[in-house]
């Protein structure tokens, strides 16, 4: 997912200050103590929103927890490192006792919630104003992203079939957006826009595509009242919605009732992010067109009570509402779709996909001979899902489209980009080791063994996809 904004808050108060190298008495007003010149806003805050305002800063972080925790465990430090994931969370009510989960689990099945809330909240934007609003133009990216989701789940099904890991079969479907789009980012001007629009498309329908399987193929033993309780949320989230009812904590409520119902039911409660996700609003409650009229008027109503340069205890209080009024005005006009996108993105881009994989990466070196892990079915299937499988399943399907005329190739994508990207949509990483974990549960050996494949597969996509964009050219900057 593309990083945004940084969730670092900031003082609305006005500091002023001397620039450097500015002549004594010439004064600047920094809006925020960030823009001062002091060495924390300078050195520190400044540089780090920079960095987390990169296309590839999100995979960096990732990256370097996936690093730090195949690094783990392979020392001494893996016991520590399982015991303190194993670690209990519970709520308990006076003796009602209401939830038990590891700190595994917590991040597992909590906080990947929000990744899936935003996810889905990306999906209903390309759907409402994005690529797949258009079906001719999105033709193309879709029947790729069928073809990417197939073919991978029938190669994994070749070598497993029979096998008490068949179940796995999801796993290669996935591709992971923060890696894919990075590395496409790092190569600059060599990859036409075009591609890289076709490539995030694509991989929204997957994450679509990943979010039906492990609703419909990953869930077992539902009980039925939780279930409907869960969609009862839902309903009245959207009743809450009509009625015009905007206060978040509203929604965040029944979005955590939602989520226990559906975790009680048997329905992987990251479902509930997906659900809420899709319902959010996409459009603003203020109409854009009459924000400057209403802002005005509230703006001049300032402006004339501090005409005399004096504020009065009265005029100070009537300021305070006014300006409540114009942040709320400005709240309104931007879409909640927008909104919770735009603050949710940093913190689940830095903070919960990383911890994620923190938490799901540390696979220990198999303590077999290599020739003995790297012919395991499980392995070979997700390794070669992923890398083959992703390759030939997009390219094909793509191909295929734009011979026969239903979809078109994007302004300067070649069918050697397409080759590229197609191999680079093969990085499977978060939402593969996240099917992993559900496919395996009763087996730690096999999951390990899984992830085993996933990286494998992850690294020769991105270093083969990678070499292949690398050396096509780019008709657009070539015409420039």
């Amino acid at each position: 997912m593309p990083p945004a904004q940084s969730p670092t808050g900031s003082s609305t108060d006005t500091e002023t200050h001397v620039e450097p190298g500015a002549d004594d008495g010439h004064q600047v007003d920094a809006h925020t103590w960030r823009d001062t010149e002091r060495f924390v806003p300078k050195r520190v805050v400044r540089p780090l929103q920079g960095f987390m305002q990169a296309e590839t800063s999100s995979a960096v972080a990732i990256l370097g927890a996936t690093v730090l925790a195949l690094i783990i465990a392979n020392t001494p430090l893996f016991s520590a490192y399982e015991h303190f994931w194993e670690s209990k969370f519970t709520i308990d009510i006076g003796n009602l006792h209401i939830l038990e989960l590891s700190l595994h689990h917590v991040v597992n099945d909590g906080l990947m919630v929000l990744f899936f809330l935003l996810v889905s909240l990306e999906i209903k934007r390309e759907l409402v104003f994005g690529e797949l609003r258009d079906p001719k133009a999105a033709a193309l990216p879709i029947l790729a992203a069928v073809g990417g989701m197939v073919v991978p789940a029938l190669i994994y099904v070749a070598f497993n079939l029979g096998g008490d890991a068949i179940q796995g079969w999801g796993i290669p479907m996935a591709t992971d957006i923060a890696f894919a789009v990075a590395l496409l980012a790092s190569l600059g001007s060599r990859v036409p826009i075009g591609a890289r629009l076709f490539l995030l498309t694509l991989a929204i329908v997957d994450d679509l595509g990943a979010i039906l399987v492990i609703a419909v193929f990953y869930t077992s033993g539902i009980a039925l009242w939780w279930l409907l309780t869960a969609a009862a949320t839902v309903v009245l989230a959207v009743a809450m919605q009509r009625m015009r009812v905007r206060a978040m904590a509203v929604y965040i409520v029944l979005g955590l009732i939602g989520w226990y119902a559906l975790h009680e039911s048997g329905v992987h409660a990251t479902i509930i992010g997906v659900a809420f996700g899709l319902i959010t609003p996409a459009f603003a409650f203020l109409p854009p067109t009459r924000y400057p009229e209403v802002a005005t008027k509230l703006v001049d109503e300032v402006v004339i009570r501090n005409q005399d340069g004096t504020v009065t205890a009265d005029e100070h209080e009537a300021n305070d509402h006014t300006l409540r009024e114009i942040r709320r005005l400005s709240r309104e006009t931007q879409s909640p779709l927008h909104r919770v996108e735009h603050n949710l993105t940093p913190w689940v881009s830095f903070g919960i996909v990383p911890l994620f994989a923190f938490a799901n990466a540390g696979v220990p070196y198999p303590d077999v001979p290599v020739a003995e892990w790297i012919t395991d079915p499980v392995v070979v299937g997700i390794a070669l899902g992923l890398v083959l499988g992703k390759t030939i399943g997009i390219f094909g399907a793509a191909w295929l489209a734009e011979r026969s005329g239903i979809g078109r190739y994007p302004t300067g994508m070649t069918s050697s980009h397409l080759l590229g990207v197609a191999m680079v949509a093969g990085i499977g990483f978060t939402v593969a080791i996240f099917i992993a974990n559900l496919a395996f549960t009763g087996s730690a050996e096999t999951n390990e063994i899984a992830k085993i494949g996933i990286l494998l597969g992850s690294v020769v996509a991105a270093v083969g996809g990678y070499l292949v964009l690398r050396f096509t050219g780019n008709p657009e900057k070539e015409e420039t």
